[in-house]
């Protein structure tokens, strides 16, 4: 990267970097800085009765300086929290050198540094917990400064707030906004509670295939590839189901998987096309069984997590106390519609999305027909946890037929602030069934279904040797911190979610400068200087325009020639 396309502060820090080797000190050292106390630990234990922490070594970052004579404070961020230090130059400079501090700490180190400190746990004047420095080491030179965030008064001004620049840079993000972390260390402590839980019920983590020659186990649309070595397709996988269950084929117990998913659809606020699923199966179990077993995981996580089964999310509180409210699905739809669609065809439900204003287009099925009525008339009314049971067989080609009415599937969806958070079956185990039902999302296909599934012929195979009663739940992980954490939109549980390619700022070419008269490489400078388009320097006043030029050529060391007052006047002729 040239010097001139770094900005005036990059600039800045490049030439203390070079200073500092000039000194002989490596701002990038090797060896082992060991750390023996935290910023939280020590605000939380000093006593100064007790003169604990008298020889403490604290590293972090530097998030803001009062630099004054002989002595400074500055505030040093760890993984934690901040604590202040306290500089005094005749305590890091030994003997009559006090290059350490004059030169080193008050002029060539900058907010975003990472130093090191040894030194003593003091309580300042006015009672603030600090560290008394007698050692000071640089371990790592910031050579892009931080947006600062200042606070005055209890306000925060010129916060890093805005969600495009948060989510593409996390690392500036978890910097500036330490907060953020919270919603990350609660996000593992959940799959922590449901690993434990399941380890304890003594069910074994598995792990499954990625790319997979046949995307199966739900109905979405893959993202495929290509095998060069094989020459054969591949794709990510939409789920990790159907292999979860050829290992209940082949003689385990209960497994369990936190999976990594990709689906090629759309994106907004609760999707994102690479997403954490943990689906579960255990052999010799129904779907009620599994709801139990649901709702015990979720009132476990959410007292782990808070210590109470409530849950505020948005203005609403959310309860996850056990037992959740079950209804069927049919029985929802009536509820919410006022029509009874037991026993409809495809025509008769056609007629019933005209009737209530529900969009759809020729290639919906039975199955799609009736996800689109729950989907736009019933499905958000659910805040509360609600168990929405015994889905049409058309939208449920893995599932086992109702024991009751053949109609039916032994399925349920729990749903909470009005969206679906899990799914889970009395798994289908008989292999000539699940074949007709593959065979009939082929049909869908055909029809112009491209979320359709796939016919998996290995799988109906690993079936055909036996697979047990079973039954399987699939839980969204971002979705479910999401609501265990308030937070509004998925990007905020996912440390780096998918972004659109960064937007490049729209700037006049070269040649609209040369038009005026502009040298190539004056017209560099200006760029660097923030002016992309002839009418922002149009705007300027040429005198001014001049001193800024000659200003920014001399500060920066670029050995230009400076153009004459003149010359720059004829710019805006």
């Amino acid at each position: 990267m040239s010097r001139i396309e770094l900005s005036e502060q990059e600039i800045i820090r490049r030439n203390s970097l070079q200073k500092l080797r000039e000194l002989g000190i490596e701002a990038y050292p090797a060896e082992e800085f060991e750390v023996n106390a935290t910023s939280k630990e020590i605000k939380e234990n000093f006593d100064a009765e007790k003169n604990n922490y008298q020889e403490v070594v604290i590293a972090g970052r530097i998030m803001s300086r009062r630099i004054m004579g002989k002595a400074s404070f500055a505030e040093l961020q760890d993984h934690n929290g901040r604590i202040q230090i306290y500089v005094n130059r005749d305590e890091i400079c030994e003997g009559d050198d006090k290059t350490l501090y004059n030169d080193v700490f008050k002029k060539l180190l900058d907010i975003g540094d990472i130093i090191g400190i040894k030194g003593f746990a003091f309580v300042t004047q006015v009672g603030e917990i600090s560290i008394h420095a007698k050692e000071l080491v640089v371990l790592s030179k910031s050579l892009k400064p931080l947006p600062i965030v200042k606070e005055k008064d209890g306000k925060t001004f010129d916060a890093f707030t805005d969600p495009e620049m948060r989510y593409r840079q996390r690392y500036v993000d978890l910097i500036v906004n330490p907060q953020v972390k919270d919603a990350f260390v609660k996000r593992t402590k959940i799959v922590n509670t449901m690993r434990n839980m399941f380890n304890e019920k003594g069910y074994l983590e598995v792990e499954t295939p990625i790319l997979q020659p046949i995307p199966g186990g739900a109905s979405a649309r893959p993202f495929a590839t290509h095998h060069n070595a094989l020459n054969m397709p591949l794709y990510m996988r939409i789920a990790n189901e159907l292999y979860l269950k050829r290992l209940i084929v082949g003689g385990f117990d209960g497994v369990y998987e936190f999976a990594k998913d990709f689906r090629n659809e759309g994106m907004d606020r609760t999707h994102n096309p690479e997403f954490t699923v943990m689906e579960i199966y255990v052999a010799y179990k129904d779907y009620n069984w599994m709801m139990d077993f649901t709702e015990e995981m979720i009132e476990k996580v959410a007292l782990e997590l808070h210590g109470t089964t409530k849950v505020q999310v948005g203005d609403k509180e959310i309860d996850f106390k056990r037992p959740f409210k079950r209804i069927t699905m049919i029985d929802s739809i009536k509820e919410h519609t006022g029509i009874d669609i037991a026993g409809m065809d495809e025509a008769a439900l056609i007629d019933v999305c005209k009737k209530i204003d529900v969009e759809v287009d020729p290639s919906m099925g039975k199955g799609k027909l009736i996800d689109e009525i729950f989907g736009e008339k019933c499905e958000g009314n659910y805040i509360q946890p609600t168990f929405i049971t015994d889905y049409p067989i058309e939208m449920s080609p893995l599932c086992k037929k109702h024991r009751t009415n053949p109609d039916l599937t032994e399925r349920f969806e729990l749903m909470v602030n009005g969206k679906e958070l899990c799914n889970a079956y009395s798994e289908l185990n008989d292999p000539i069934d699940q074949l007709e039902r593959f065979q009939d999302q082929l049909k869908l296909s055909e029809k112009g279904d491209d979320e359709a599934m796939f016919i998996d012929m290995d799988f109906v195979r690993a079936l055909e040797y036996g697979m047990p009663p079973t039954s399987g739940m699939g839980i969204g992980i971002d979705r479910l911190t999401m609501l265990m954490t308030n937070s509004s939109s998925i990007q905020d549980v996912l440390f780096f979610p998918q972004m659109k390619p960064e937007k490049k700022a729209t700037v006049d070419p070269d040649s609209k400068f040369e038009e005026l008269g502009v040298v190539p490489e004056w017209i560099e400078v200006l760029r660097k200087m923030g002016i992309q388009k002839v009418a922002e320097l149009q705007e300027m006043k040429p005198g001014k325009l001049f001193n800024d030029l000659c200003g920014f050529n001399k500060k920066n060391k670029l050995g230009l020639q400076n153009p004459s007052a003149e010359e720059v006047k004829s710019w805006f002729n």
